[in-house]
């Protein structure tokens, strides 16, 4: 599903209008990108767990040329499913 279909569903279940839909997913997905950029999880009970992952600083290497090649240390987004979004997959 992208963004736009998820929209017009939003719309339709909450009976307003595509544009009203659209600001409302903007703007908790705003919340959650900026608590991760503040390093803060965020917790939808039921849903999942939205986190920032560490890596560290490793080596890998470079496919076209196999020069060996230093990989800074970084931050990534995780997500960790909640029991009730694994039992509603299974």
């Amino acid at each position: 599903m992208k963004k736009e279909e998820l929209v017009e569903k939003l719309a339709k279940k909450m009976k307003v209008s595509k544009s009203a839909a659209r600001e409302s997913l903007n703007t908790i997905l705003d919340e959650i990108s900026g608590s991760l950029k503040k390093g803060k999880d965020v917790t939808l009970t039921g849903f999942g767990t939205f986190s920032v992952a560490k890596r560290k600083a490793r080596q890998g290497i470079n496919p076209r040329t196999k020069e060996k090649i230093k990989i800074a240390a970084s931050k990534v987004p995780k997500f960790k499913p909640g029991q009730a979004l694994k039992n509603l997959v299974k």
